[in-house]
């Protein structure tokens, strides 16, 4: 019976699945959405004092408060829209992947120069985003290049305004998420949105490009081709939590289907057992900063990893996208 109503599904126009949407989008925002960012806001003040504590990089309190704020952050990354992309906000927390290497330019100039934009965060705030955010802390916290570059002092005072300035940014985006949720929950002439059914295609946007992101730029980069792997290329390796992100963006991401599938159990179930076969692929690895897909079978694991995570966007695009209403030709990456 299912698989004749995805046929017709597959089939029928835009918006053929008329249906009350409200239930599922005020229940992803109030228990996906809000308290996500909540969290990431709370833990960058967290992280913002620990800074201002002891701005040693090899302080434990610092690098744990680091550690919990990048989690917090990577667990919400893939909702892409509303207040996290004012004023490029989500570069500025998260500049990567950073295909040029501006990053250690911009901390090289920052730091040689003695650039006084430190100490004030509206300044700060006006400086490139590839000196800002979880990478660029991450290489003045793991990177030895930048442990001994320039004055103590200025190293200090710049960590300091780096975790003051992720913080800042993270509390501006929570507090507007407060007031945006309402565009999601209630669309209409005043809203973004013209009806529940682009709000429900806002959510699903974000589901399939955190899973193609994942598959594609966090697995896919490192990865490389076979006769050239790229181990380098992969997120926060320094710090060795590229496969740590794949964990926490496919769990929250297990989350977000969950919850935009609630009224089809048997879609539900699909996509639940997906999510867990690929986050049980990422708990079986032992490879931290994927150093191992320079290694045959190291590249064998990390691409069935891959695979299970296709899996899922295949899942979701089939089943969940057509019962939603979402036609064959939407494209994530354009909105189309």
């Amino acid at each position: 019976m299912r698989a004749i109503v995805l046929a017709l599904s597959l089939t029928l126009p835009v918006g053929a699945f008329a249906q009350d949407r409200l239930p599922i989008l005020t229940d992803t925002v109030n228990a996906h959405i809000l308290p996500g960012y909540a969290a990431l806001a709370e833990a960058t003040q967290t992280l913002a004092t620990a800074a201002q504590t002891n701005c040693d990089p090899m302080s434990a309190a610092l690098r744990a408060a680091y550690h919990t704020a990048f989690d917090d952050w990577i667990s919400i990354s893939h909702l892409r829209f509303g207040p996290s992309e004012v004023d490029d906000r989500a570069f500025a927390l998260a500049f990567w992947p950073d295909t040029k290497g501006f990053t250690p330019k911009a901390l090289t100039s920052l730091i040689s120069a003695e650039d006084a934009a430190i100490q004030s965060s509206a300044a700060f705030a006006e400086t490139s985003v590839a000196g800002r955010g979880f990478f660029a802390l991450e290489q003045m916290l793991y990177d030895p290049q930048f442990s001994q570059l320039g004055s103590e002092d200025y190293r200090c005072a710049l960590i300091q305004a780096m975790a003051k300035d992720i913080n800042l940014n993270a509390s501006a985006i929570n507090a507007d998420w407060e007031v945006y949720a309402a565009n999601l929950t209630s669309p209409g002439e005043t809203s973004p949105y013209r009806s529940e059914n682009e709000a429900m295609q806002e959510l699903y946007k974000a589901l399939i490009t955190g899973l193609e992101f994942t598959a594609e730029t966090r697995l896919g980069r490192p990865m490389g081709t076979f006769d050239r792997p790229r181990p380098k290329r992969a997120e926060a390796r320094r710090s060795e939590r590229s496969l740590r992100h794949v964990a926490l963006s496919l769990t929250a991401l297990r989350d977000l289907a969950a919850r935009l599938s609630a009224d089809h159990p048997d879609i539900a179930a699909d996509l639940d057992g997906a999510f867990a076969a690929a986050i049980g692929r990422a708990q079986s690895l032992d490879d931290p900063a994927f150093e191992g897909v320079a290694t045959a079978q190291g590249r064998f694991r990390i691409e069935a990893l891959q695979q299970s995570i296709n899996d899922i966007r295949a899942i979701a695009s089939a089943e969940l996208g057509p019962t939603l209403g979402i036609n064959a030709g939407f494209n994530s990456l354009d909105g189309d």
